[in-house]
């Protein structure tokens, strides 16, 4: 189905096609049921700041560092960026109902992470492809050279990629996240050609002032460190960090997704980290259970646990400041590494009243 172009020369998307009377919108839509919460998540939305609707293209994305990056990459032309994950949940693990397929059917382009890591998406891409739906598809994932699952400590996890023997979280290292860049915004000008420069010149300004300066940052923080043993009582996507940067990085829940479990033998091993390393301070995930590292607070010499996150979901309070990739970079997870590492006490990291509000936060 080819977008149009009315009369009065205004854009007339696909979706709007779509709605106006076909009833292919609700055609596949059983490929994405499942025991889930809802994609409405208007407030998780956002657009090129030209955008003062969406009679432009619609871009929906998968996950929510991706949408972030097309968001910037769309900045100042008519492309409007959503993100599909509802706030408050994560972006692994979470299983939609079938409004979110018929979002990806009403949408010009549908930024996803690959194969294997997202199976509701990946049951959406079938769909689109069994009922000869033309949402564009634009994976991330593509060319970005994975790590070794074998890197990771759960080696009887399949992963993805090629054998499916692949870490996916490869947007924790800056300078893979700028493949990522670049395929969103590669699938950005086939989706309107009319503003490529605009699509090459924010991806070159991203990629350059955001992602190169957030490395620096990051390897800084990691140089000055005498320790090289990070405990996180959180899941398994956090090794590009220790990949990038030569730091161990020990996760509690060994699986790749957010929602494993924790064994005792993990809590065992990780007292015993704990206790080698002289541990003071753990890092634990926005997004999941902090139950764990309440143990091991109760367990072991650690005094407090401040916050990680792969960049997979955001709060509330996150979406109403408008914070990105490069803003959760410098308010949550560099100040938790600086900590956790030694290198600064809790009071000195962050900003004004960090310690306050992140120490053993609920």
């Amino acid at each position: 189905m080819e977008d149009e172009t009315r009369a009065d020369g205004t854009y007339l998307s696909r979706r709007r096609v779509l709605a106006a009377g076909s009833s292919l919108a609700a055609a596949g839509l059983a490929g994405c049921t499942g025991g889930a919460v809802s994609g409405d998540n208007d407030e998780n939305s956002g657009s090129g700041e030209n955008a003062d609707s969406e009679d432009g293209p619609v871009a929906v994305a998968s996950f929510f560092s991706f949408y972030d990056f097309a968001r910037k990459i769309a900045k100042d032309t008519p492309v409007t960026v959503k993100n599909l994950i509802p706030t408050g949940l994560h972006g692994h693990g979470w299983e939609p109902d079938a409004s979110v397929t018929r979002d990806i059917i009403e949408a010009d382009a549908f930024i996803h992470v690959g194969k294997d890591f997202q199976p509701w998406a990946d049951r959406a891409i079938q769909t689109l492809k069994d009922d000869d739906v033309d949402t564009q598809l634009i994976n991330v994932r593509e060319g970005v050279e994975l790590v070794e699952l074998a890197a990771s400590l759960d080696r009887d996890e399949e992963g993805v990629g090629e054998g499916r023997g692949k870490d996916p979280h490869f947007w924790l290292d800056p300078q893979r996240a700028k493949t990522s860049v670049d395929n969103i915004t590669e699938g950005l000008v086939e989706l309107a050609p009319d503003h490529e420069e605009t699509f090459r010149d924010n991806a070159s300004t991203y990629k350059t002032d955001v992602l190169d300066r957030i490395d620096q940052d990051y390897q800084d923080i990691f140089d000055r460190a005498s320790r090289d043993v990070v405990q996180l009582a959180a899941h398994n996507a956090f090794q590009y960090i220790g990949v990038r940067y030569g730091v161990e990085m020990r996760p509690l829940v060994v699986n790749l997704a957010a929602s494993g479990d924790v064994k005792p033998s993990d809590i065992t091993e990780a007292k015993q980290v704990i206790s080698d390393n002289d541990i003071k301070y753990i890092g634990a995930g926005v997004f999941e259970t902090r139950k764990p590292a309440k143990q091991l607070i109760a367990e072991t010499a650690v005094e407090a646990y401040y916050p990680v996150t792969p960049y997979a979901g955001v709060r509330k309070d996150w979406v109403e400041n408008n914070w990105g990739y490069e803003e959760i970079a410098y308010k949550i997870n560099m100040p938790t590494f600086e900590v956790v590492l030694g290198n600064k006490s809790p009071a000195e990291a962050g900003y004004d009243g960090w310690d306050s509000e992140w120490r053993n936060f609920e």
